[in-house]
């Protein structure tokens, strides 16, 4: 028993001999450096690349969804497009002509595939006619009590409906219209309507996806009903009912609601959401990917990745001790070689003492050690070499810069700009801004961004080398955002060509495309605020115009008489007014001045200004000349008022009562 005793403290002792052992701590101590190291290293570039692919993707996605929105907003274009050639075929003889009018829609295949279904309505209200998949019919409904209707037949021009509830399936519906003129005016309405819950318009937007069955595309209205959704229960409902856009939805409503063409990016946790306005109903298109499933590849690499990490520890645990054990050399032979260890004047592999023993096998760690350096420098260079290749063949300029110094441009930032890379190098960022104000200003938004730990985007007025001028988008992000010597890589791409885009579209959504004057939704929107802000906002008057006999223009030299004589009219009435004075067409030939700080006598002066204006016109056509006159409506804005429309009502009787007393006089409505 005795004996037994001794053998297992002897075992014991000889175990703790060997845990004591320089070889077995060396061995442990370089395990794990090489465990921390790997996965330190693993993790790192797993976080960045899992960063990277998020913002790409989120990007992506914005780009996805304001794609989608301009082609939503292109098919309106286009159906309206495909309803004003038909309204401009119609004529009062086809009109009063059942059996002509069934003909003429029914030879119209290419209108009819665009809608759901084509309808034309008599000026009272009354449809005529309704053609769909099952040919033309007679109903028996009208349409008088519908807004678009209402709408169309007042201003006399296209109408895209709101979303509305189908009177005879109860389906949600879309309604375009575009009014149908004779020489007395309007004399019927052609329309065309779309199911929002079948095919058509929006269905497509939202089933035939990318072949990622988990992204998700909705679309809603400006107040965010659902308009197209791949599960049709959601239809018309509000978009907080969707669990993967609620977030997202209520982040868009608290910032304003904006319907913003270029694209928005909003937060929803677990999902990247974008969304972008479709121009023309103020539209929404929604988008939604997980996360999850973007990041579903990398975490399978990194599952890969960590195996392969044990195998590879396991492996060099056992060639290590191996090497510990048989590779030491004396000590000083071992710590001069040691050395010159990493100053590159010996091979790696070379100078090491050939012993056995601690220092033999210390060696061999040491000597495994440069290898591996080594290996990482080779490594090192070509991940300087594939990132070399990057900036040569990426689409965008790309630069790295520290303390405002350019350290490294790509080929496409050195093209951007006009410039060589030696002229970058060492080169101030100021060089590529317009001002000197502009880089300043840009300094405080970067520190901004980069302090509330966000990367930077804007957007600027940039300088070429040749002193050409051009609309840059700039976006930058810290290397290191704990260290601001660690430098900041910056992205540009020209958006000269998407800003002129922007801002025309913006002048043309308020501004009549004959005169350049402002437009009815401009015009009400400026009155508005003017109610809205009483009583600041007083005195303020509205002067409506309406031209007398201008129709003779029409039909003595055509339209494009009439259209001058419009031109001129704008050009007198604004010659006439203050320059603060807002002029706008309201439609047709009807015409407004909205006066802000006008009294009413103030604005009865302007009036007879502006009437004897236009009566001084005289428009050269062809053999003769052509000249109109004016009927004015006055109605000041008084504190009782809550509405634009009643302000608007009050000088258009005005006009009315212009027009019966004569023609060619001022009138102010009674108040």
């Amino acid at each position: 028993m005795h004996t037994d005793l001794a053998a297992q403290a002897m075992n014991l002792n000889r175990w703790a001999a060997g845990l004591d052992s320089l070889k077995v701590r060396i061995t442990a101590g370089f395990i794990a450096s090489l465990v921390l190291a790997l996965g330190l290293t693993t993790l790192v570039l797993v976080q960045n690349a899992e960063r990277d692919t998020l913002r790409e993707e989120t990007r992506r996605e914005l780009v996805t969804s304001v794609r989608t929105a301009r082609v939503l907003s292109l098919s309106l274009v286009d159906m309206q497009r495909a309803l004003a050639m038909v309204a401009a075929q119609l004529d009062v003889a086809t009109l009063g002509n059942e059996a002509a009018l069934f003909r003429f829609i029914e030879g119209k295949p290419v209108l009819l595939n665009l809608f759901s279904n084509v309808f034309v309505a008599a000026p009272d209200g009354d449809v005529v006619l309704v053609a769909d998949e099952g040919g033309a019919r007679n109903p028996d409904y009208s349409v008088a009590d519908r807004d678009y209707f209402r709408r169309t037949m007042a201003e006399g021009r296209p109408i895209i409906s709101e979303p509305l509830i189908r009177r005879v399936t109860s389906d949600p519906v879309l309604v375009l219209t575009h009014p149908v003129r004779g020489r007395e005016g309007i004399v019927a309405l052609l329309g065309g309507s779309q199911l929002l819950a079948s095919r058509d318009l929006l269905a497509n937007l939202v089933d035939t996806q990318e072949t990622d069955e988990q992204a998700l595309t909705v679309v809603t209205d400006s107040q965010g009903r659902v308009l197209a959704h791949p599960n049709r229960a959601l239809m018309m409902q509000s978009l907080d009912q969707e669990p993967r856009l609620a977030a997202a939805f209520a982040a868009w409503v608290a910032a304003g609601s904006p319907v913003e063409p270029g694209g928005l990016q909003l937060r929803q946790e677990g999902e990247v959401v974008s969304a972008a306005g479709v121009a023309g109903p103020d539209w929404m298109v929604w988008r939604a990917r997980p996360e999850s499933e973007l990041l579903a590849p990398l975490r399978s690499a990194r599952r890969l990745a960590l195996l392969w990490a044990g195998g590879l520890i396991t492996l060099m645990s056992g060639i290590t001790l191996l090497l510990v054990s048989w590779l030491l050399r004396p000590l000083r032979q071992l710590e001069k070689r040691a050395q010159h260890l990493f100053d590159g004047s010996m091979p790696a592999e070379q100078g090491w003492p050939e012993v056995s023993g601690e220092i033999g096998r210390l060696a061999g760690v040491l000597k495994a050690v440069g290898i591996e350096r080594m290996q990482l420098e080779l490594s090192k260079l070509d991940l300087l070499r594939r990132l070399g290749s990057v900036m040569t063949s990426a689409p965008i300029g790309i630069a790295f810069t520290r303390e405002q110094c350019f350290e490294l441009v790509s080929a496409e930032f050195c093209r951007l700009f006009g410039r060589s890379e030696a002229e970058f190098l060492n080169s101030r960022a100021e060089i590529l801004y317009a001002s000197k104000e502009d880089y300043g200003l840009v300094g405080i938004e970067v520190l901004q961004a980069f302090e509330a730990g966000e990367a930077y985007a804007g957007e600027w007025l940039m300088v070429r080398a040749d002193g050409s001028q051009f609309w840059g988008r700039l976006r930058g992000r810290p290397v290191d955002a704990a260290d601001s010597s660690a430098g900041t890589i910056w992205t540009v791409s020209d958006i000269s060509a998407q800003k002129l885009a922007r801002e025309e579209l913006a002048w043309t959504a308020g501004h009549d495309p004959l005169t350049g004057l402002a437009n009815r939704r401009a015009f009400e929107r400026s009155a508005d605020a003017l109610v809205q802000g009483q009583p600041t906002s007083l005195p303020a008057a509205i002067i409506c115009i309406d031209l007398d006999h201008f129709k003779p223009i029409n039909d003595a030299g055509g339209h494009a008489a009439g259209d001058a004589m419009l031109e001129a009219v704008a050009s007198a009435i604004s010659s006439a007014v203050r320059a603060t004075d807002l002029v706008a067409r309201l439609g047709g030939d009807e015409f407004a001045v909205l006066l802000e700080r006008c009294t009413v006598p103030a604005a009865l002066r302007t009036a007879e200004h502006i009437r004897d204006a236009v009566a001084a016109i005289q428009l050269p056509w062809e053999q003769t000349h052509f000249g109109v006159g004016t009927s004015l409506g006055v109605a000041g804005l008084t504190a009782d008022m809550d509405s634009v429309l009643t302000w608007l009502a009050l000088a258009d009787a005005a006009c009315y009562e212009a027009k019966a007393a004569g023609r060619g006089v001022v009138r102010s409505a009674a108040q």
